[in-house]
């Protein structure tokens, strides 16, 4: 089984479910504020700590912008709903459910049709350009779908993607968006925000009609060793882990509510 959100022995099991309810309603709210959803639609789930069967989504029809740790159904692996009231949204079902019981890492899968990743999709070739670092991090944990037959409704289409997944944790979707998993809501989470820079910064660079500034290959190399371990490490904590904790002290000022 991967990872979960909060595996401590320091916290019972109730205590992991309730902070990780709260991690993913702070996901809903922070991407309200980072402008990444669309609507009533997209989704993020988390896989129930202490379960490899079961996972938190939405009600359907919630904006994000009302996620509380509260809101939060338990949906089975099998679409049953297994706790909670409202509808199972089933594009949401057909993706994630398959992503999280197939793709190694993901505890956490979030779908976003957010502007910058959707726009680089559109293109016939969507692919993250080594022309920076920040986008030599991102590419290098990025697998491509390069076909798209329209909504998924049914659990074939979230198993095909899992497949093309493999043991990436961010997965372009041709003509669609952008999928990313993380074994904990922190690494979900930091995946999305950073291809979304990165979309947006690439985006930005080809709209000037200049020649992009490809890094030599030995650099290209460099810096993916230096992303693949060898970079230094904070304390105890990932570097997603920090960008979250440091996401969350804001929500903690502007919208506290999101752990209610």
């Amino acid at each position: 089984m991967p990872l979960e959100t909060h595996q401590s022995a320091e916290l019972s099991l109730a205590d992991q479910r309730w902070q990780a309810r709260i991690d993913l309603a702070a996901a809903h709210r922070l991407a309200v504020m980072h402008g990444f959803h669309e609507g009533i639609f997209n989704h993020f789930t988390l896989r129930v700590p202490g379960t490899d069967d079961s996972y938190y989504q939405i009600p359907f029809g919630t904006h994000w912008s009302e996620v509380c740790a509260s809101t939060f159904m338990e949906v089975g692996y099998d679409g049953r709903l297994l706790a909670g009231e409202g509808h199972i949204e089933r594009s949401c079902y057909a993706i994630h459910a398959p992503i999280h019981r197939l793709a190694p890492k993901a505890a956490a899968v979030f779908h976003t049709h957010m502007p910058f990743a959707s726009a680089l999709s559109r293109l016939e070739d969507p692919r993250i350009l080594p022309i920076g670092q920040t986008e030599v991090g991102t590419m290098i944990h990025t697998a491509y779908d390069m076909h798209y037959a329209g909504p998924a409704f049914e659990e074939q289409e979230g198993e095909r993607l899992a497949r093309i997944l493999g043991d990436k944790t961010v997965l372009m979707m041709a003509n669609h968006g952008v999928a990313t998993v993380g074994r904990s809501v922190a690494e979900a989470y930091d995946r999305l925000y950073y291809v979304e820079r990165v979309a947006q910064v690439q985006l930005y660079a080809m709209w000037t009609g200049k020649p992009l500034a490809y890094l030599p290959d030995q650099v290209v190399q460099e810096t993916v060793a230096q992303f693949s371990g060898k970079a230094p490490r904070y304390g105890d904590k990932s570097n997603a882990e920090w960008h979250f904790a440091a996401l969350k002290r804001i929500l903690d000022r502007k919208e506290p509510d999101y752990k209610d």
